[in-house]
């Protein structure tokens, strides 16, 4: 951290703490990486326009206009504060937070930021050892770099949806925004390996972070499969992945989820449905030989499993230690027995919101992690009190309210 605890901003525990991050991303990709930073500890103050970021108002119904359930998980603990930057004073005023930051962080094209004269030059020139990540659609080598993009968008472009395609016969996107969280999620790493190496160094650093060539290379890290080879010794595609029966399992009242992988475990597997006989099949009698019949593998299992429910297979291949789980509907997983033992869902008082189920971080530190949970703010509700950290005084944050540069989100109606 630049300087030490800011006047009236309690620090927040976690391997993190004394991180600051300037965050002027939407939607989901940065907001995800920045949440993540700022479940751990560090200080993450939200920049965002007079809008609003869009995700919230996004997503279905809400208690309090602005206040979408996917916002209220992307940004616990952070603080928002709105500035038009395209104003002067409003840029001059990131500029100060940028000045005190570790971390800059933005989500849109690399043209947007240099247009409102933050490109990487301009920040460095008044911060010389900050960590400035950008997350955007493409690589800036090629010729799709001023393209805009979102998830649905670079799900397709990059391969994702082409899975269901060659797996159930038409192109369909995962229903959830994979690849901005995947994205999301290297741009953590890389910002950590940034942080890292400044203390090694004392140098801030650029990263860039397309979401395009990422997710490009999460799809093929399996499914370039033959194709790795030059000449190809095949096709693209990993079959044991795309084969029609590589999904949950029908059983006597709904289904299972299993994978028998090892030789130990799908032996295991035979004897537990009471087929011994295949441990000596040749096309399942070991790993290579189950990858070359996969589909004669997989159909042993939609042929055997009907037989009973899912609660006695579970009991049957627990026994027998084979990895198997029941399938969770997205309503049953708010009631499954383990994440109950483990407290994950927890029961939040939302100053606006009132009762919102959070999840607990899956993962301990050691060292401890965060000590206060922060709700997702108001759209502004901490522009004066991070402007009067900045170094303003009360005429100046008056002056910048009352032109529109910001405003007091504690002053607006709940």
């Amino acid at each position: 951290m630049t300087d030490e605890k800011i006047q009236g901003h309690k620090m927040a525990g976690g391997p993190l703490e004394g991180i600051r991050i300037v965050d002027l991303t939407s939607v989901v990709v940065g907001p995800l990486a920045t949440q993540i930073l700022a479940d751990h500890g560090a200080e993450v103050i939200k920049v965002e326009a007079k809008t609003g970021d869009l995700v919230r108002v996004m997503n279905g119904r809400s208690v309090t206009p602005g206040m979408g359930a996917k916002f209220l998980h992307l940004n616990r603990n952070k603080r928002s504060i709105v500035l038009d930057l395209k104003q002067p004073a409003g840029h001059a005023a990131l500029m100060k937070l940028i000045a005190r930051a570790d971390v800059l962080v933005w989500n849109v094209r690399p043209p947007a930021m240099a247009r409102l004269k933050l490109a990487y030059d301009d920040v460095r020139a008044v911060n010389p050892k900050i960590i400035y990540c950008g997350m955007f659609g493409f690589g800036q080598g090629g010729r799709y770099r001023d393209k805009p993009a979102y998830d649905s968008i670079i799900q397709g472009a990059g391969g994702m949806a082409a899975l269901h395609h060659r797996a159930a016969g038409e192109p369909r996107y995962v229903p959830m925004v994979v690849a901005d969280k995947v994205v999301g999620m290297i741009a953590v790493q890389m910002i950590m390996m940034a942080l890292y190496r400044r203390t090694q160094t004392g140098e801030g650093s650029s990263i860039e972070i397309p979401m395009f060539e990422n997710l490009v290379k999460f799809v093929l890290e399996e499914h370039m499969y033959l194709k790795t080879f030059e000449p190809p010794l095949g096709e693209t595609g990993d079959p044991r992945l795309l084969d029609p029966l590589a999904k949950p399992i029908p059983t006597q009242d709904s289904w299972i989820c299993i994978s028998a992988n090892t030789n130990a475990q799908a032996f295991a597997f035979f004897d537990a449905v009471g087929r011994p006989e295949l441990k000596t099949d040749p096309r399942f009698s070991s790993v290579q030989a189950r990858f070359a019949h996969v589909n004669d593998y997989f159909q042993v299992r939609t042929d055997t499993l009907k037989a009973k429910t899912t609660a006695e297979w579970i009991d049957i291949f627990d026994r027998h230690d084979v990895p198997a789980m029941p399938y969770h509907t997205l309503d049953t997983l708010l009631e499954d027995p383990h994440l109950t033992d483990i407290g994950f869902f927890e029961m939040k008082d939302h100053p606006t919101e009132g009762k919102i189920r959070e999840m607990r971080l899956p993962n301990k530190w050691s060292c401890g992690t965060r000590r206060e949970w922060s709700p997702a703010p108001k759209l502004g509700q901490h522009s004066v009190e991070i402007l009067r950290e900045a170094g303003y005084n009360a005429d100046e944050i008056d002056t910048l309210v009352s032109s529109g540069i910001t405003f007091d989100g504690q002053l607006q109606k709940q």
